[in-house]
């Protein structure tokens, strides 16, 4: 007797994309479609058939683009059969060659990483073999508020005068001319290691490592930076070892070991869980189980993650905390929690980036209000715009990103929220699939209304005059007023499958997780609990909204609605208690005094056709 209740996807004569359960518009406006189209329906019996998987997660594979050729091989994941030789990207023999030349002369080698969680993995993995050689190094870390992103002229100075004759960037640089023009005047050569989009004319380093120029065709632009980092490590490793660097007084270091920080980093920077990502956080996860790095034992105590270290627990537990330094305190404190060896040293930075956290909350629930009306009276009852872009004097520089964010969250378009000190404003930027901010950003810059800009498709930064964020606005309105309109017409939520409550059990998700690590490119999986009946919905917490459904058969599932209260989700869900809904959402295990139980996360709802149970 098999206790999964998985209903099969409503279908509509193999047509693809008819809406899932008939939801055609739910109570966020969006149009519930089957993950599933007919191609991957075959995909997924083929797997069922060919590797004995269940119905459930042959659906979830077949939905990600697996298919029984390749099904073993996405299941387990390796370093081994993903990785090509790290010299398929531009530049990398020669950044080798110079590393070598560095380490063999014990020449100072400065360290310039980003202040965010992959900057400081970055930073760590790099630091941290260097110090395996014996090599000399410095690290700077800049200051977000008083430095903001990526080299300086002052601090490039600065590494010269400490006695650096070698500088590397982590996480940045791809478009530093001055200071990287600063230290060849100096007499340093640069080296630059970035994911970052790339312009056409780059800046005058011996090598550049990005497998987002625009001349590297190796394929990997989807590594984060630390992964960029870990390639240039495994290229060194090999080239130290032809040169019989490494003998028996001093043994290589365990390359794999190191994979913890590339995991953390691919999973907090929100790349894409694809190829050799996969790897990266599969292999990285297990190291993490080992509890072998005194930083992030104690930060993962400090957090009281629960169960064995998983994706959530980097994304929302480790990441925010290791950011709260390059946020709003000491920048370089995430990056020296990473390579300190002390267990003592590194409970006191976990208590501290715990601390930071909490301050960093209280701090964005206050700038987030004020934002939020600022937004609403610009894109008025309505909410006609393009783009939301709020700003207001004294905002803390280091969490408008997360306003931006939660902006984006609430008004489903892309959303900038920008920090003046003066006449001078730096701002964060998030976007919605579909809508390249990174490209418009950079073109703003081109069009003399930014001081600097740049990013990716999906988050963007700026530094803007305050006498150029009108025009500024009226620019995003003009470049993306068509294509958010079609981003946002063909936003639709993609369900997986149905499952009752008494269907959504621990074996289950046990089961699909097999099918991660979950997060953006692989998603995870999107379940209904179909006409359930609301029996509880209250507010909880900050803005939450916990549910209690339960099914035809009498079994219950609680689940909760993050930062819902004031959404028209939060308001349909309490004005459905005692009703039918169909609740679509994620399934997670709640580990809560040593008990473990299944709830759903909630993220959109929709009533039954009249009729309909």
């Amino acid at each position: 007797m098999t206790l999964l209740s998985p209903l099969p996807a409503p279908r509509t004569g193999g047509a693809p994309g008819r809406a899932f359960l008939g939801v055609e518009k739910s109570v966020l406006g969006r149009a519930w479609r089957d993950r599933l189209d007919i191609e991957g329906q075959g995909r997924a019996q083929a797997i069922a058939q060919l590797h004995g998987h269940s119905d459930l997660l042959s659906r979830v594979l077949a939905a990600r683009g697996v298919d029984a050729d390749s099904c073993t091989a996405f299941l387990d994941p390796t370093i081994r059969a993903l990785m090509p030789d790290p010299s398929v990207l531009v530049d990398m023999d020669e950044m080798v060659e110079r590393l070598v030349r560095a380490v063999e002369k014990r020449e100072k080698v400065a360290v310039f990483g980003d202040y965010d969680v992959d900057g400081a993995c970055s930073t760590a993995l790099l630091a941290g073999y260097l110090e395996h050689c014996g090599s000399p190094y410095l690290i700077h870390i800049p200051d977000r508020l008083f430095e903001g992103y990526g080299p300086n002229v002052d601090a490039i100075r600065a590494l010269a005068a400490d006695g650096a004759r070698l500088l590397v960037t982590v996480d940045c640089g791809t478009t530093s001319f001055e200071p990287i023009e600063e230290a060849a005047r100096l007499g340093m050569e640069t080296l630059i290691i970035d994911h970052h989009q790339a312009p056409e004319r780059l800046p005058p380093a011996l090598a550049i490592v990005n497998p987002n120029r625009l001349d590297d065709l190796s394929h990997l632009g989807h590594l984060c930076a630390a992964g960029v980092v870990y390639m240039v490590l495994v290229a060194l490793h090999r080239a130290l070892r032809q040169r019989g660097f490494w003998t028996d007084a001093r043994p290589a270091p365990d390359l794999l070991a190191e994979l913890d920080l590339v995991a953390l980093a691919t999973v907090a920077d929100v790349v894409p869980l694809i190829g050799l990502n996969r790897a990266f956080v599969t292999k990285g996860l297990a190291v993490m189980r080992a509890r072998g790095r005194p930083g992030l034992r104690q930060l993962f105590d400090v957090a009281r993650a629960d169960g064995p270290p998983r994706p959530y627990h980097l994304g929302f537990l480790i990441g925010p905390r290791i950011n709260a330094g390059g946020r709003i305190g000491d920048a370089a404190l995430g990056a020296k929690l990473l390579m300190i060896q002390d267990d003592e040293k590194a409970a006191e930075i976990a208590v501290e980036l715990d601390r930071l956290n909490r301050e960093r909350q209280a701090i964005e629930v206050g700038t987030l209000a004020e934002a939020e009306a600022e937004a609403y009276a610009s894109l008025g009852l309505a909410e006609v715009g393009a783009c939301v872009v709020t700003a207001g004097d004294g905002w803390h520089a280091g969490i408008v990103g997360l306003v931006a964010a939660r902006l984006k969250e609430k008004f489903r378009r892309p959303a900038f929220a920008i920090a003046f000190i003066g006449e001078t404003g730096t701002g964060s930027g998030r976007s919605i699939p579909g809508v390249d901010l990174g490209r418009v950003v950079r073109a703003a810059v081109e069009a003399g209304l930014l001081v600097k800009g740049g990013g990716h498709a999906m988050a963007a930064g700026l530094t803007i005059e305050k006498s150029k964020l009108g025009a500024f606005r009226a620019y995003l309105e003009e470049r993306l007023t068509e294509v958010v309109a079609r981003a946002r017409h063909s936003d639709s939520l993609l369900i997986d499958a149905a499952v009752t409550a008494a269907g959504a059990r621990v074996d289950l998700l046990a089961s699909l997780e097999r099918a991660g690590p979950f997060g953006s490119g692989n998603p995870e999986p999107v379940f209904v609990l179909p006409a359930h009946r609301i029996v509880r919905a209250m507010p909880v917490g900050n803005g939450h909204v916990r549910v209690r459904a339960v099914a035809g058969d009498g079994t219950g599932l609680d689940a909760i609605a993050f930062r819902a209260g004031d959404t028209a989700l939060g308001a349909a869900l309490q004005k459905a208690v005692g009703g039918a809904a169909h609740l679509a959402g994620t399934l997670s295990v709640d580990r809560w005094g040593g008990n473990e139980r299944v709830q759903m996360r909630i993220i959109d709802m929709a009533f039954p056709e009249i009729g309909r149970v």
